[in-house]
């Protein structure tokens, strides 16, 4: 596979015009990545804008806290999937995971799977905010609840994906889940690096750059 068909090209910043959107969508049509990755309002616009193409749509739930009550959630990934996503990518409740609230997280994260059907969902765990106990065990609880993907980072925390995560949740997944590394991706060096370590996507704002 080409390293194009690893990425999920992302706009996620709160000024993002219709016009940037349609230049995310336009890129990823010309370099061939997997998907673009917006925010739930930018949703219907990627679909039309990528119609007629491969291009994937991917939009975030519960973006970027993970704070948001489970019922608004379920509505927001809903919302997405029937504007045209073909992939939810959700924030865990944190505050949920370090209370030891682990039924809780896992419930959600299934209800939000079973909301949307067929379509993929990864569950994003915000790894800056966690120890290596938290992340296994957020890891575990992913995978319990049936989602196809984990994902480092959102992008808004202190930090993004590194390498030492990335073996972490791949220890804990196995073949059980794929791997999303994002955050502070911005070199191809980088971006091979975390494929090799058995990455199946990587979220990026530079995907141009990495291709070229």
């Amino acid at each position: 596979m080409a390293l194009a068909d690893f990425i999920d090209h992302t706009n996620l910043k709160p000024t993002a015009t219709v016009a940037e959107i349609q230049k995310l969508c336009k890129e990823a049509k010309t370099y061939g990545f997997y998907a673009v990755c917006v925010n739930g309002c930018h949703v219907s616009i990627a679909k039309e804008t990528l119609r007629n193409t491969p291009v994937k749509v991917a939009a975030v739930v519960g973006f970027p806290l993970g704070a948001m009550s489970t019922k608004s959630k379920v509505f927001e990934a809903k919302d997405c999937i029937e504007n045209g996503a073909d992939e939810i990518d959700m924030v865990i409740n944190i505050g949920w995971l370090k209370s030891e609230m682990y039924d809780a997280v896992r419930e959600e994260i299934n209800t939000i799977k079973q909301a949307i059907g067929d379509k993929i969902l990864k569950v994003i765990i915000e790894t800056c905010y966690l120890t290596d106990s938290e992340k296994e065990i957020a890891c575990t609880l992913a995978v319990e609840a049936h989602a196809d993907f984990v994902k480092t980072s959102t992008g808004f925390g202190t930090g993004g994906a590194t390498v030492e995560d990335v073996k972490l949740m791949k220890r804990i997944v196995g073949e059980n889940a794929k791997i999303k590394a994002s955050g502070g991706v911005k070199n191809k060096e980088m971006a091979l690096q975390y494929i090799d370590l058995g990455v199946s996507r990587i979220g990026t704002s530079s995907g141009p750059d990495l291709l070229k």
